[in-house]
């Protein structure tokens, strides 16, 4: 196998943290190459170096055996490296071919790139129109047009971040074999994901980093996941457990739910009902864009139900907003972390204020006490491990990951009686998710009930008592998680809302 590209001692500082330290690594021409990593390992620093987004402090990086230095994303496309971020860069009011011509230095005629988009995405089993509007489209079909506006750039080096985190099983499989072809024809991919069991089933090799040094390389075809997993972190990895796990009095109750968002590409919640016990994890799995941030919205008090109602231990609370339920027990932890769960630009110790202030007790006389308030923010970054030089870096500055673990810690430290979670574990490396997943099982232990929303199926086996399915805003009737099949689950996802339920 022929070299495609090398890299070579590539370091990058920031202020307080090296974020790469010496990484060396080598991908061959057709090769799928991994690169794993726990959060705040270096992946995202090194890859926006390989794009042109970051310029290295030292080290040199060669492509196809001649020097590669991008000084911008521009540069990169030109010399034949393309990049499917983890979060996608689209407009949900423009078309398809829209938002692809926007991506492009050079777009042809619109008419000429509807016919490339068409012609492309059907010869790589990706099948677009791309007269549809963004907003209508399901994750998976957006993520199909981020890979389309790549490929009609004919990369030799297509860099992949986290591409599966939003996608059903089945969709996954399209892209493999969409990956697989690419691979066949040349194509050389760098594949970042937390899952592992991906990465066996498709990358040909794998550079582990640590800290942001290169750790070890490995073949993930014959190299366990766990194996993987313990070289990432440097330990031997935790695996949850749950203690007890008998269920108490019914603390939440929703009634005949109807919903409308204003957001005019969100989904309209139909008649959903649930009930959650103290000391119960009620999992609620479905493909992205089928009502999850509603729901969530809906729970939280963000948003008021249109009809139907509500219930906290007895009492109607669907006229209360999100301070209100806080104070008597109901958190939520929504999916974007970034800009809904932590303002951005505003510190940790700030972030910890925003949701924090009613169950801490953390102002008096409507002034914030901002010592208790760091000292909340440090108690956070201590007991989840969250890798900051301290609580008052901006949010901005975490890794996705990191940043994860601070607003689940926020809200598991405020012992609430009801949790609403949505992704977890979204973007969290395998340890990381471990220990999330059992200070929600621990949460749990204590009494507490939990909605837990997530795209990944195995966490939701692995930690719920009940598992439901949104699909086009309707709820499942809940099924015990323990037993059901992949294939029970798949029709439940699918929208099968007749399916027995004898066993409850």
């Amino acid at each position: 196998m022929t070299e495609l590209l090398k890299v070579v001692g590539l370091t990058r500082e920031y202020p307080g943290v090296r974020a790469n330290d010496d990484v060396s690594f080598s991908i061959g021409t057709g090769e799928v190459h991994a690169l794993l990593g726990e959060n705040g390992a270096g992946k995202s620093t090194l890859v926006k170096m390989i794009y042109g987004l970051e310029k290295p402090d030292a080290g040199t990086m060669q492509l196809h055996g001649s020097s590669y230095a991008p000084q911008n994303p521009q540069a990169a496309r030109a010399a034949g490296v393309a990049m499917v971020f983890q979060h996608f860069s689209l407009f949900e009011a423009l078309n398809v071919a829209e938002n692809v011509a926007l991506g492009m230095e050079n777009p042809p005629k619109m008419r000429e790139l509807a016919a490339s988009i068409r012609e492309v995405s059907e010869n790589y089993g990706l099948p677009l129109d791309p007269d549809r509007i963004v907003g209508d489209l399901s994750a998976g079909e957006r993520q199909r047009v981020e890979i389309i506006r790549c490929l009609l750039q004919d990369p030799k080096l297509l860099i992949m971040d986290e591409p599966t985190s939003v996608l059903t099983p089945q969709e996954v499989e399209i892209l493999f074999k969409t990956l697989r072809k690419l691979q066949s024809e040349g194509t050389s991919i760098l594949y970042i994901s937390h899952k592992l069991e991906e990465i066996r089933a498709l990358c040909d090799g794998a550079t582990i980093l640590r800290l942001g040094k290169v750790v070890g390389e490995c073949d993930p075809k014959v190299t366990t996941a766990r194996s993987m997993a313990e070289m990432m972190v440097g330990q031997t990895l935790h695996v949850p457990s749950r203690e007890g796990g008998e269920t108490g009095n019914v603390l939440l109750e929703v009634k005949g739910l109807d919903f409308a968002p204003a957001n005019p590409f969100g989904t309209k919640l139909k008649n959903v009902s649930l009930t959650l016990r103290a000391g119960e994890v009620l999992g609620i799995g479905g493909v992205a864009g089928n009502g999850q941030d509603e729901l969530l919205s809906v729970l939280s008090g963000e948003a008021r139900t249109g009809k139907g109602a509500v219930m906290f231990e007895g009492q109607d609370v669907s006229h209360l907003g999100p301070n209100a339920r806080r104070k008597i027990g109901i958190l939520a932890a929504p999916e974007e972390r970034l800009g809904h769960a932590a303002a951005p630009n505003m510190s940790l110790t700030e972030n910890a204020a925003l949701t924090a202030t009613i169950r801490k007790k953390l102002s008096k006389n409507n002034f914030l006490n901002w010592k208790k308030t760091e000292d909340f923010a440090r108690e956070i970054i201590k007991a989840f491990d969250v890798r900051t030089p301290g609580p008052g870096s901006a949010a901005r500055s975490l890794s996705g990951g990191n940043l994860q673990k601070f607003v689940i810690g926020r809200e598991v430290l405020q012992e609430p009686k009801i949790l609403v979670v949505n992704q977890p574990t979204w973007g969290v490396d395998a340890s990381a998710a471990a220990d999330i997943r059992q200070a929600l099982l621990d949460l749990a232990a204590r009494g507490a009930g939990l909605v837990v929303i997530s795209q990944d199926l195995d966490e939701l086996m692995e930690i719920s008592d009940h598992f439901a399915a949104l699909n086009e805003g309707t709820l499942t009737a809940p099924r015990p998680a323990k037993g059901l099949t992949v294939d029970e689950i798949g029709l439940m996802m699918g929208g099968a809302h007749d399916m027995e339920v004898a066993e409850l």
